[in-house]
């Protein structure tokens, strides 16, 4: 029987490394949401772009250190002691911060995209580590329960960082605010570090080959098992950014809600993926299983299907109304409760078979996998940007878009049930 997975916390095996990384995705999220809103409202005119070209640019910057490190990132991981790179890591997070403060004074488009990149940099760099660690700490049977921890934490760091980092920043006194939060943030997830129990390196280590990212995925592609889960894995980033992305649209033009009903819905979506991640240790028991995520991915596009349903006929010359008159009518109960269970229902999805590729991977080459499933998870992430955008070219509705998750998570579950763990 699986122990409670809240006594991980107590644990320095797990508890230094959960307040690090927690730490690094609210400072990530504090500032490209504080660049996010500078640019929409204040720093336009620095440039020739359309705000929307802008923001997409931004959130495409932040990834594409994804594509172009990871690689490298399992390899370094898995070759040297883990606990001092993470260290080393959130020393450079605690430079870029240094950068971010001037670009935040500066009011500098260009600088502050730069620090955007940099901060995906160090992410990159930092995501293989910290999951390919947890097999080192932990036993087989907490890791159900560490990964739920870290996914809730991860999210709710997300959304208070984006929530602080629109409301801050926009103050006359925002970027002092925003720099402020950045410094306690990257100075105390460095001191948590500090405490991390060190990792002995898996192999030794070799040179880089010129043909890495490749390297990597093939060398990946060759346990079925994992690969499958890393490629299920994949489509929970992909539906999580087509409704994370397309929210603040869905609100305003379909809904006719205001920015608190934005703020409202992300709030619920956080919540939900965060409930989900931490019922499936209760379910599996710690037991590493994929049995429940074809379920899951079913009630997902159930629950699509019927936000799709209940959307109303968008009246565009309705005032934009708060959350509290719409969550009063059985109309926006019905919406709140579909975007809840679809994001209680991701939440019991993703962790499973992401704690299944951790488990399942050849030791020497854990962190590579984390690797490859970080490379392949950014590939599906702009693929849904392709995909809205492509649904846009043909006239589709966001709602439209919905009712296109509802049926490819039924494809989804199909090919999630022929995973054998």
């Amino acid at each position: 029987m699986a122990r409670s997975q809240f006594s991980l916390l107590t644990r320095r095996q797990f508890l230094p490394l959960f307040i690090t990384q927690a730490l690094g995705a609210f400072n990530d999220n504090l500032f490209k949401n504080a660049l996010v809103i500078l640019v929409t409202f204040s720093l336009i005119n620095q440039t020739a772009f359309d705000p929307r070209q802008l923001v997409a640019f931004a959130g495409g910057l932040f990834i594409l250190p994804f594509f172009l490190f990871s690689a490298t990132a399992g390899n370094i991981a898995d070759s040297y002691e883990k606990s001092a790179l993470i260290r080393r890591i959130k020393a450079a997070e605690i430079i870029i911060t240094f950068f971010s403060v001037w670009a935040l004074f500066q009011q500098n488009v260009y600088l502050l995209l730069t620090v955007l990149f940099f901060l995906g940099a160090q992410s990159a760099f930092f995501g293989p580590l910290k999951y390919a660690i947890l097999p080192q700490q932990l036993d087989e049977r907490d890791l159900i329960g560490a990964n739920a921890l870290v996914e809730t934490a991860t999210f709710l760091a997300i959304l208070i960082g984006t929530i602080i980092g629109g409301i801050l920043i926009l103050r006359p006194e925002g970027p002092l605010l925003v720099s402020t939060l950045m410094a306690i943030a990257a100075v105390t997830g460095y001191g948590a570090s500090r405490f991390i129990l060190p990792a002995n390196p898996v192999l030794k280590p070799r040179a880089l080959n010129i043909n890495i990212l490749a390297e990597t995925i093939k060398t990946t592609a060759k346990n079925r098992l994992v690969f499958s889960a890393i490629l299920a894995d994949s489509w929970f980033w992909f539906l999580g950014a087509v409704f994370l992305a397309q929210l603040p649209v869905y609100t305003k033009d379909i809904l006719r809600g205001d920015e608190t009903l934005v703020t409202f819905f992300l709030t619920l979506f956080s919540i939900g993926v965060g409930a989900g991640s931490l019922l499936c240790n209760t379910l599996l028991k710690g037991e590493i299983s994929a049995r429940y995520a074809p379920w899951a991915a079913l009630g997902m596009g159930i629950f699509c299907a019927d936000l799709y349903l209940a959307s109303p006929t968008p009246i565009t010359t309705a005032p934009l109304q708060p959350f509290l008159p719409f969550l009063q009518s059985l109309a926006g109960l019905r919406i709140s409760f579909d975007l809840l269970a679809i994001a209680i229902l991701a939440g019991l999805y993703v962790v499973p078979l992401f704690a299944l590729v951790q488990a399942r991977a050849q030791p020497e080459f854990r962190a590579r996998t984390i690797a490859a499933d970080n490379i392949i998870s950014s590939a599906a992430m702009v693929g849904s940007a392709i995909f809205v955008i492509v649904m846009a070219t043909f006239n589709f509705s966001i709602v439209d878009v919905y009712l296109s998750l509802a049926g490819l998570n039924i494809i989804a579950a199909l090919l999630v049930a022929r995973i054998k763990s």
